[in-house]
């Protein structure tokens, strides 16, 4: 999340009468994440989320994007759900953006990832997987491994800004990643951004743990290899701060996935080449926003180099093992 685009108090006030949502009482942006301008919407009725699409949304995709939400908060998978308007609509335009204001959902995302909370998203995301067989929609990644290349390219004559190997490293790695990508694992649908600030918790006093509350930001939602959502989830939650990988915390959210959605023998085998093109995704990503985010945007740049570190220990990696599979 973040604030590209400044939307004024009488702009605000006339886009919400649109909805019976009550009366505006605050708007507040929020600043992390780095895709869309993102508001904290609160009227006498409670809080929203006021989102205007930037950046990388294509606005002919949004209609999957927010029909997937209504999808699974149906299903019973906690999960921001769109507001419609009086006229049925939940797209809208704010600032000459596209714009939707959602519910609000309770809870945080961890600062400090434990094992708990790598054993609680394990079964939570194999239930999402589970909920969105169904959906009627499809969308492809096109942040998958057709589109690594032509992100390479943007960034390359820049990439030793960075570090002075960068772009070697990855013209290497892309094209063992071309020439390996699975193409007959199972698919469905994928979140494909489950980072910790995408999760939210709530404790449990009593059991004196945190408990997941749910899912937010569904905007990189698409159609591919389920698998690599859980590949996803070993980049960003299962590394120390110290670059350390932590068998652990990646056995309890695997066999929490499997009680709920058992994986197959390929998928597991998969996992290592998986995880290296995960890495990749977010290495090229946090990339071309390193060099690209505007002056004075209110948005806080993620470092690539996390991701240079990652993709350099699972090239590493000799087998799902080490991912601490049993």
């Amino acid at each position: 999340m973040a604030v590209y685009t400044e939307v004024s108090d009488d702009e605000l006030e006339e886009f919400a009468a649109e909805y019976d949502i009550g009366e505006v009482v605050s708007c507040k942006g929020i600043a992390e994440g780095v895709e869309n301008t993102n508001y904290l919407l609160q009227t006498d009725q409670g809080n929203y989320i006021l989102t205007l699409y930037e950046k990388r949304v294509n606005p002919e995709e949004l209609p999957f994007f927010l029909g997937l939400m209504e999808h699974l908060a149906a299903r019973g998978l906690a999960c921001p759900t769109p507001i419609r308007g009086r006229d049925g609509q939940a797209l809208r335009t704010l600032c000459g953006r596209p714009a939707a204001i959602v519910s609000f959902l309770k809870g945080m995302w961890t600062r400090r990832i434990t094992l708990n909370h790598c054993a609680e998203l394990g079964p939570a995301m194999a239930s999402m997987h589970l909920a969105g067989a169904d959906f009627p929609l499809t969308r492809a990644n096109n942040l998958s491994v057709a589109g690594w290349r032509p992100l390479f390219e943007a960034i390359r004559p820049r990439a030793a800004e960075i570090k002075a190997d960068l772009e070697q490293v990855i013209a290497d790695e892309l094209d063992y990643l071309e020439a390996h990508w699975p193409k007959t694992l199972p698919m469905g649908l994928i979140h494909a951004d489950l980072f910790p600030d995408n999760v939210f918790f709530r404790a449990d006093k009593a059991a004196g743990v945190d408990r997941m509350s749910g899912f937010i930001d569904f905007y990189f939602a698409c159609t591919d290899i389920l698998a690599y959502d859980i590949a996803i989830c070993l980049n960003a939650w299962c590394f120390e701060d110290d670059g350390a990988f932590n068998a652990t915390k990646a056995r309890l959210m695997l066999n929490g996935y499997r009680k709920v959605r058992p994986l197959c023998a390929d998928e597991l085998l998969a996992l290592p080449l998986l995880a290296r093109g995960a890495a990749m995704r977010f290495l090229l990503t946090r990339s071309y926003d390193w060099l690209n985010t505007p002056a004075g945007a209110m948005v806080k740049r993620k470092d690539p180099m996390e991701y240079y570190r990652k993709l350099r220990f699972h090239q590493g990696v000799g087998g799902p093992g080490q991912y601490g599979i049993e």
